[in-house]
């Protein structure tokens, strides 16, 4: 009677179903957010994440997946940590290791970003990081850029400063990971834009050196062609201009007196010989700007020489100061001082000429002091003037090339130049390094240390004898 009586019940309330209807899956499983000690909602938190629908990852065609080494030994932690990177639309291909030695093995693979737990078996994540940077710094490579981002749910607010303070790039609780793939991004982009910058200050470093290396180049061919012509100047025209002037003074010997020829002919071979000697004194000062010869007599020597005719020809008061350890002693004769390095009496040379014609031009000085000294194994040239000193600017303008011509050619013998200008003048001062046994006290300014090889390929005994021929 009962089940029949259940019948007609049903009957009498149809919307009111016999037997509840079975809940479908996703709507049963209810998880349970039980934490394990790394702060993971996991096993019944695990299945509801994987039941979630997630997002396709995007990956652009011009963008490729990022390389992701993970230090993590749970694999639970990695998979969760896939499941937010995928939730954030950031495609990578990761590999996680767990152990020091698999970590030390895969740095020799290239990666975009390392990914690291803290507490790991046998060390820790700030441990890791710190194996990183150092074998950055020894190979020089770029694991020194690569990024590094800590995430634990262990460690306190000082081991996180820590890591931070070590090179660390980012750090990241277990249990808050939504910001795990902004963070990665934000990484790999700082890193590249790092990679970018050294890139381009490498490049331009080599670009640097490469101008350096073609203006020494200049230089040196610059004075190879000047000691070519000058020994050209020497040699044919000098040569020329002496037989002329034996002719025109044989000719003015044997004319002398004579009633049958014109009576101006002594008075044009007198001129002539004007000419001929003028002709002489200039061939003369133009091989010495081309070659200074006098360089053969040492670097003070020819200073001596540059300021004395500096002063004839302009005016100027200019006065050599050598300092008392630089100059010649009594009874040093017969000893045998060292030479300076090869290229550093010239380079001394053309630097004080390039300033002498700098305060002729534009100083308005009324006096203008050389002074040279050594000291710690540095020679010291300085030239100083009581001028107007430089307007401001000059020194920036595009087509100034007399002092940025200084500086390249201080750098062929590893110096280097400084200066300084205000109201009361300008003051240059050239500083080149002298060799270990140039150092000493028995340094010698008496070698010629021409740049040039063909300075040294023979002595050159007519230019000795140019200035006393006549």
């Amino acid at each position: 009677m009962l089940l029949p009586g259940l019948a007609a019940f049903a009957r009498l309330c149809p919307r009111w179903p016999l037997v509840r209807p079975r809940p479908p899956a996703s709507a049963r499983l209810r998880p349970k957010r039980a934490l394990v000690p790394g702060g993971f909602a996991i096993l019944n938190g695990m299945r509801a994440v994987a039941d979630t629908p997630l997002p396709e990852p995007v990956r652009p065609s011009a963008t490729r997946p990022v390389r992701l080494l993970h230090l993590e030994d749970s694999e639970p932690d990695h998979a969760l940590a896939l499941a937010h990177l995928q939730r954030g639309n950031l495609a990578v291909l990761a590999t996680r290791i767990e152990s020091r030695a698999e970590f030390e093995a895969a740095l020799a693979r290239p990666w975009d970003v390392v990914l690291s737990d803290y507490h790991l078996p046998g060390f820790t994540g700030v441990e890791a990081l710190q194996l990183l940077r150092e074998r950055g710094s020894a190979q020089g490579s770029e694991l020194a850029l690569l990024p590094f981002i800590l995430v634990s749910g262990q460690i306190g607010e000082d081991t996180a400063v820590e890591a931070m303070r070590n090179g660390a790039n980012d750090y990241l609780l277990k249990n808050n990971l939504a910001r795990l793939a902004p963070a990665i991004e934000q990484a790999v982009a700082a890193a590249e834009s790092q990679r970018a910058r050294l890139q381009a200050d490498q490049q331009l470093e080599i670009s640097r050196l490469r101008l350096s290396e073609l203006a020494q180049h200049l230089q040196t061919s610059v004075e190879a062609e000047r000691h070519a012509i000058a020994r050209e100047i020497h040699d044919d025209v000098g040569g020329a201009l002496t037989a002329l002037k034996f002719e025109l003074d044989w000719i003015r010997r044997n004319t002398a007196g004579s009633s049958s020829l014109p009576v101006e002919l002594p008075a044009r071979v007198h001129s002539a010989l004007e000419l001929v000697t003028h002709a002489i004194e200039t061939s003369q000062r133009i091989m010495q700007n081309l070659r200074p010869a006098i360089l053969e007599q040492g670097l003070l020597a020819a200073l001596q020489w540059m300021c004395s005719a500096f002063e004839k020809r302009t005016g100027i008061d200019c006065e050599l100061r050598v300092a008392a350890a630089l100059r010649a002693r009594p009874g040093d004769e017969g000893s045998t001082p060292l030479p300076l390095p090869p290229g550093v009496a010239l380079v001394a040379y053309r630097t004080v000429q390039e300033a002498l014609t700098n305060v002729s031009k534009h100083a308005q000085a009324r006096q203008v002091v050389v002074d040279v000294s050594a000291s710690a194994g540095v020679l010291s040239l300085e030239v100083s003037d009581n001028g107007r000193g430089l307007a401001a600017g000059a020194l920036g303008k595009t087509k100034s090339f007399g002092i940025r011509g200084l500086h390249e050619r201080a750098s062929t013998v590893g110096g280097w130049v400084d200066l300084s200008s205000g109201p009361a003048g300008t003051t240059l001062i050239l500083s080149v390094p002298l060799h270990s046994e140039a150092a000493g006290g028995g340094m010698s300014f008496a070698a010629d240390t021409d740049a040039d090889a063909h300075a040294h390929a023979k002595p050159d005994a007519e230019a000795e004898a140019w200035s006393t021929r006549y």
